[in-house]
């Protein structure tokens, strides 16, 4: 399933662009994790970090390039994207295929040390609550003392059963896509495009084969405020946890162990 470098390096930069259109302020969210987990470990000599749903590697590759001393180990179940990940960006983390929160994930990754951060955007969402809940008591075991999680992702302001609250979140998910709508982001190809595309690439044929046959994601996820991810993630065993960056609802999530 090998593929050349010139096919990888056109779909991840495909990628970039597509996903542009649903991570409000993209860059400064990337930016604002690397900030994070270079200051918690500013006097590691080899920061260990998990990256989780890492997809075509996106985020691993500005950690690399941030924390060039950073060893990286980046997750994710998609096969294709993986593969791309593996091509384009060799050097930027040890990929691992599996599915983040099944059964024996965390021994999957083979980690030899407690991890010094574990990072993510815009891929927990994709879990639903009892699944988030025993994932993030996996990660807090799996960090150090003082080891932290970072979550970009979209976050409703408010759980469902508050209807102000709902209201507020739609406003703030109008405000996002503004934002969005004026960085010229919608001018790029959506989710189903990307997709589409994908499938008449003879190359990438047996991967997208081996997507489909794995299917889904087997449970579906469920829209958690930022307030219900804190009492997910203290009850789970980290000490604190509370946004550092938020824009319209698009948030980065701080969890300290």
């Amino acid at each position: 399933m090998g593929l050349s470098m010139a096919t990888a390096e056109s779909w991840v930069r495909r990628w970039e662009l597509q996903q542009a259109r649903y991570a409000v302020d993209r860059e400064e969210r990337f930016s604002v994790i690397a900030d994070v987990v270079g200051y918690v470990t500013r006097e590691q000599p080899r920061p260990y970090v998990v990256d989780l749903g890492c997809g075509p590697g996106s985020l691993a590759a500005r950690m690399a390039a941030r924390l060039p001393r950073a060893e990286i180990v980046a997750a994710d179940m998609d096969p294709l994207l993986l593969e791309l990940a593996r091509t384009h960006h060799a050097d930027a983390a040890r990929y691992v295929d599996v599915e983040i929160g099944r059964e024996g994930w965390t021994a999957a990754l083979e980690l030899d040390r407690p991890l010094d951060a574990a990072v993510s955007t815009t891929a927990l969402h994709y879990l639903p609550e009892s699944t988030l809940r025993r994932t993030y008591a996996q990660l807090a075991a799996a960090l150090r003392p003082g080891g932290v999680l970072v979550n970009a992702d979209h976050l409703p302001l408010s759980d469902r059963a508050d209807p102000g609250g709902a209201a507020h979140s739609r406003i703030a998910a109008h405000v996002g896509r503004c934002r969005a709508q004026r960085q010229r982001a919608f001018a790029h190809e959506d989710w189903d495009a990307w997709w589409a595309a994908v499938a008449e690439d003879p190359e990438l044929t047996d991967l997208l084969a081996e997507r489909d046959r794995r299917g889904p994601i087997k449970e579906a996820g469920e829209d958690l405020s930022p307030q219900r991810h804190a009492e997910l993630l203290r009850e789970a065993g980290f000490a604190h946890a509370a946004p550092v960056w938020q824009f319209g609802n698009s948030y980065v999530l701080v969890a300290i162990c």
